[in-house]
């Protein structure tokens, strides 16, 4: 039951704090400079990690499938065919949005939990500012365009990572590989939507979890820790939720 509890005012924290963000979204002032930093902070700064990270996963993908697909049927002319939807409605998404959840999740909980124990966030409410609207909402705003900005640029790397790995270990050539009969818009829209819900769900989780820091610099480290953990099992879980929606309407033939 304590565990329960505990799960349930998690959520209910942070169905709060994303409710909060929405309105302030909507109705609040834009300022500019600091969304254009936060995505700067988000994007550029995250492109390398990215871009590591899934180039070696459409390498990785590309050389065990082909491996499978010699051994079953001699013949990887389809490889490229087959795992491009997979990266592009499945992969992609998740892989980008559990990175970022792991880099930029926690920069947002470290710095905001830095903030409330040193009692600056109780300075911005003694101002008649709402935290929420000065912390969150550029990081929110931001996350939520550059997510997917960075799902279409790993989803390309590690299409083409996966090419040269095609090529150079099964002799594919590129022109066989670069196959894009499989690929349905339907797909694009569950990768884009994936993409959009992740970047929308991970500042609102990590600074839910940096206003819940208290007791110094080790509520900072708890409260990054109970960040990562967080945004990561939301991704998985809305992974998930989000593809059974995608399979439900694709069987209903929408």
């Amino acid at each position: 039951m304590g565990l329960l509890r505990f799960v349930l005012e998690e959520l209910r924290g942070i169905a709060r704090t994303f409710g909060l963000t929405l309105y302030y979204v909507f109705r609040g002032r834009w300022r500019w400079a600091p969304v254009l930093e936060q995505m700067f902070q988000v994007g550029n700064r995250s492109v390398f990690f990215i871009l590591v990270t899934m180039g070696f996963l459409g390498a990785i993908l590309n050389f065990q499938t082909g491996f499978q697909a010699m051994r079953l049927f001699g013949d990887t002319s389809l490889l490229g065919a087959a795992t491009l939807p997979l990266l592009v409605r499945q992969l992609g998404p998740t892989l980008c949005g559990l990175m970022v959840a792991i880099r930029v999740g926690t920069g947002i909980a470290a710095e905001i939990g830095s903030m409330v124990v040193t009692e600056q966030v109780d300075a911005l409410r003694m101002c008649n500012a709402q935290p929420v609207d000065y912390l969150i909402k550029p990081r929110f705003i931001a996350c939520t365009i550059m997510v997917p900005v960075l799902w279409v640029i790993g989803t390309t790397i590690a299409f083409l990572c996966g090419m040269y790995v095609t090529w150079a270990s099964f002799h594919t050539i590129p022109a066989t590989y670069m196959n894009f009969d499989l690929i349905r818009l339907p797909d694009v829209v569950e990768g884009a939507s994936k993409a959009l819900v992740f970047g929308m769900v991970i500042p609102v989780i990590a600074g839910h979890s940096g206003f819940a820091a208290r007791g110094g610099s080790e509520g900072v480290g708890s409260a990054t820790t109970q960040a990562v953990v967080n945004a990561s099992l939301a991704v998985i879980a809305l992974d998930f939720l989000l593809g059974g929606i995608a399979f439900l309407f694709k069987t209903a033939g929408l």
